[in-house]
């Protein structure tokens, strides 16, 4: 049986087992990052690819199946652990470089992104309920800011790297040798580095509480609709997404149509992504500030960000706007995710955690789709406006609907 002591909560208490979280979460970016870049330019380039929404199409595999297995590994975290989904979560994909090397037509890439929705829901979804575990309620929302942090860090990096070696090698195979050492890598670690934590999550609640141990349908009702706060905290994670997704597929294909080069895109959406850095801080903010105050900023500041791309020409002024939607999906992205955090019982926090993730990441297809009718029966322009238009709407609904879920507020 486990002490006290053994199961004292703290980053600092934990700080190996913490620092190896935050190293994965690091990987995971990396590995969904080496496509940002180089992945949409190469079904147009050397896949014969013409249609925006057949671009589309993988981000749209990868959105779905990564929205559903959020939500059963948040159920999977509760009844096995966290170390044997994460473990499950790498060895995923394992193949993906393989398929991205060698895939004959956009069909296979596009199937192949399912194996990186599942990689990214298990990797991701346990990086983050086991840092919560370690970290306890008082440092809640700087766990997940870190987690963001370094998970959106490695998106950036993975872009910047992968663009980099494309414009200096070729579209493929160079740029996935990378991505082949991130996983193996990453594998080896999860499987001999990394401990179990759900004992603590399990030690924090009282199980005789009367929001303990609900079932899961339960838990799916209420993290969806059956609370105003978690609604809005859930459709907010949906558009959010839309601007990662154009950041995926829209910005990449929109900068070379203006003449930008391949290892400048990835800059751009390397400098989208690296804003993400400063999660930490804003984490750490709503620790003291509170949930409400710094997502709603983030909401209108992403869909300015956005809207102002489609107005200025230039690498320079590219970057800076896409700096400036970045930081606002810093402000927004931690938070949002700590307010299920904060609402559910240690119990089911996991669970409740995989139900606003699912509704978080099928905005990945929904936004693949929209965004790819747009730019296909319209222009590129029209997902970005679509695109902001929504986020200042959903921003609407957080600031009309949602309350503040901080206990100390």
């Amino acid at each position: 049986m486990s002490t006290a002591t053994e199961l004292r909560q703290g980053i600092r208490e934990h700080l190996g087992q913490f620092s190896l979280h935050v190293l994965l979460v690091f990987a995971t970016g990396l590995t969904i990052g080496s496509e940002r870049a180089v992945v949409p330019v190469l079904g147009e380039e050397l896949l014969g690819v013409t249609s925006f929404l057949v671009i589309g199409s993988f981000v749209v595999s990868f959105g779905f199946v990564k929205a559903l297995l959020n939500l059963y590994a948040g159920k999977w975290g509760e009844e096995y652990g966290r170390k044997p989904v994460l473990v499950l979560g790498w060895a995923t994909a394992l193949p993906l470089p393989v398929i991205l090397i060698f895939a004959p037509s956009w069909g296979w890439i596009t199937a192949g992104n399912v194996l990186l929705g599942i990689n990214q829901a298990l990797t991701w979804s346990m990086a983050i309920n086991a840092k919560i575990d370690l970290a306890g309620p008082d440092q809640r929302g700087l766990a997940v800011g870190i987690d963001e942090a370094f998970g959106y860090t490695g998106v950036a990096a993975g872009a910047w790297i992968t663009g980099v070696i494309a414009g200096r090698t070729n579209l493929r195979p160079e740029p996935f040798y990378f991505l082949a050492a991130v996983v193996v890598l990453a594998f080896l670690v999860s499987i001999f580095l990394i401990e179990e934590t759900v004992q603590y999550a399990q030690a924090e609640g009282d199980d005789d509480h009367h929001d303990a141990d609900l079932p899961f349908n339960e838990v799916l009702k209420r993290a969806t609709y059956g609370d105003r706060t978690l609604f809005a905290a859930a459709q907010a994670g949906h558009i959010e997404n839309f601007v990662d997704t154009l950041f995926w597929i829209a910005v990449p294909l929109y900068l070379t149509s203006q003449g930008l080069g391949i290892a400048a895109v990835g800059v751009v959406v390397g400098v989208h992504s690296a804003m993400y850095f400063s999660q930490i801080a804003t984490g750490g903010l709503a620790d003291r500030i509170g949930r409400r105050p710094p997502v709603i900023a983030g909401m209108f500041l992403a869909g300015a960000g956005v809207l102002g791309m489609v107005f200025v020409e230039g690498y320079l002024l590219w970057a800076v706007l896409a700096a400036v939607s970045g930081l606002g999906m810093a402000l927004l992205y931690p938070n949002l995710m700590t307010v299920p955090g904060d609402a559910a019982h240690p119990t089911w926090r996991s669970a409740g955690m995989g139900v606003y993730r699912m509704w978080r990441d099928s905005g990945y297809g929904v936004g693949a789709i929209l965004i790819g009718l747009s730019m296909e029966f319209i222009n590129p322009e029209a997902a970005f406006y679509m695109t902001a238009v929504l986020m200042f709407l959903s921003g609407a609904v957080v600031y009309a609907w949602m309350e503040e879920t901080h206990p100390d507020f």
